[in-house]
């Protein structure tokens, strides 16, 4: 380090007497002016670099932030599309609850009027065999009777209707195997082909629905 200062000493002597002068006097202080300056130099340069790293964090951070709206974004869709279709499934539940519960009101009564219909079906038969003729003013018990047997079969009837039970009484109609149930087929003079001929039992329907198929005898080609 003197070997330095005494350098210097000899470049400045004859230009600035009074500075080597002073370096000549105190050739330390030579020696803190050069690491001043270092240390000066190393704290731009620690800054600069600092600055730099300042300006590659923030790319950084915007990419993970970016990958990661993302993968939020993804979740948030799957999420938005289960919710869609559990929505979905919760209406055709309940669709098809309230599809039951409507048909569980219409058709709750079909075992009872099933049970009804022997009822109707043998009032029916009572009053086809009282001959027509012996009902007179002069037999006025079996006329009485007669006429209390229509009048519950006519009663009858407008219950049944009155809760959607209507009568199947199909002569002369085409044949139907969903309302219809085939005894016998024979060829008949005058007849269509494929139409009904002869009704062996009456049938009924609940609601639209069959609840007892008619017997019938259809008519078949020759």
């Amino acid at each position: 380090m003197a070997a330095v200062a005494q350098c210097v000493w000899g470049a400045l002597r004859p230009r600035y007497p009074l500075l080597s002068f002073s370096l000549r006097t105190s050739p330390r202080l030579l020696c803190v002016a050069t690491q001043q300056k270092n240390t000066g130099q190393n704290l731009e340069e620690d800054q600069s670099q600092s600055q730099n790293e300042q300006k590659v964090e923030p790319s950084s951070a915007e990419k993970m932030l970016t990958e990661e709206k993302a993968k939020l974004e993804e979740q948030l869709k799957e999420v938005t599309d289960k919710y869609k279709r559990a929505l979905a499934d919760a209406e055709n539940v309940r669709q098809r609850s309230q599809k039951l519960v409507e048909e569980a009101k219409l058709y709750g009564i079909q075992s009872f009027c099933k049970d009804l219909l022997e009822v109707a079906d043998i009032l029916e038969k009572a009053t086809e065999s009282v001959p027509k003729e012996e009902i007179k003013d002069e037999n006025p018990h079996l006329k009485s009777l007669y006429e209390g047997l229509v009048m519950t079969e006519v009663q009858i009837q407008k219950v049944f209707k009155k809760h959607g039970l209507l009568r199947l009484n199909p002569v002369g109609a085409k044949f139907d195997p969903y309302e219809h149930e085939a005894l016998f087929h024979a060829p008949m003079e005058g007849k269509e082909p494929g139409t009904i001929a002869l009704v062996s039992k009456i049938g009924y329907k609940l609601h639209g629905r069959t609840l007892r198929p008619a017997l019938v005898g259809v008519v078949k080609d020759a």
